[in-house]
């Protein structure tokens, strides 16, 4: 019998909860400065589109390797940053 060492490519990142505090607190400074302006200045029918777009920048932030792979995108090493997977997954 033999044990698989746990790899941390594959660890499981704890969600941020779909609250405005959630968010807001996960983006943390600026962003989670912006964020709020953002929630508060949209109108009713807007907010849940705005929350979902900032979770999802919240979410992005938490993962490890996100910054790396934006660098080899900007760098020509990567075809396909973790932002333009994003983006292609909004509009499927």
């Amino acid at each position: 019998m033999s044990a698989q060492p746990e790899s941390p490519r594959h660890r499981r990142i704890p969600a941020v909860a779909h609250t405005i505090n959630a968010i807001a607190d996960a983006l943390g400074g600026a962003d989670g400065a912006r964020f709020k302006a953002e929630v508060l200045a949209a109108e009713e029918t807007a907010v849940p589109g705005v929350m979902r777009r900032w979770w999802k920048a919240a979410m992005l932030g938490l993962v490890p390797e996100a910054a790396r792979s934006r660098e080899n995108a900007r760098s020509g090493r990567s075809l396909l940053s973790v932002d333009e997977l994003d983006a292609r997954i909004d509009a499927a």
